[in-house]
């Protein structure tokens, strides 16, 4: 991926490029996590979500981790997020991703997923639990979520 010579630097260049060669993904996962400041880890790849049943996208180069989610909830939580000045990427918002984290935490890891949703809840308060309860119901992972979420708060 090019961009012009004059662009301000960003952190964010490898998150650029991946979202440029696959307009239709999101920011999903690991990479969603890191962008939100809920993990500590810097992801090894660029995870990324498409819809079920649409092509994958092969990105050799920067690292990069596919996962597809169901069409119907795909655009459930996507927000904007200015990677550079003027320049924008898809991904999830912080309540979806951490609903993710914790439907994916035999892949991701139990402790990075609780250290997402301590964050999170720390950081939104009680007033974020209705927004996770809301994405766990639309996605079918209440049952993951609700007792994760009372143990944090006990």
């Amino acid at each position: 991926m090019y961009r012009q010579a004059d662009a301000p630097e960003t952190a964010h260049a490898d998150l650029l490029a991946v979202c440029t060669r696959a307009p239709r993904a999101v920011l999903c996962g690991e990479s969603a996590l890191a962008l939100h400041e809920l993990i500590d880890d810097i992801p090894s790849a660029v995870h990324i979500a498409v819809p079920r049943g649409s092509r994958r996208p092969t990105i050799s180069y920067p690292p990069t981790v596919v996962a597809q989610y169901a069409a119907k909830t795909f655009d459930l939580g996507v927000e904007r997020f200015e990677a550079a000045p003027g320049e924008t990427i898809p991904v999830y918002n912080a309540a979806r991703s951490v609903v993710d984290a914790m439907r994916h935490r035999g892949r991701i890891g139990e402790t990075m997923a609780l250290s997402a949703l301590v964050r999170y809840l720390r950081r939104s308060g009680r007033g974020g639990v209705g927004e996770l309860q809301f994405i766990a119901r639309e996605l079918n992972a209440l049952s993951v979520i609700r007792p994760a979420v009372e143990a944090v708060l006990a």
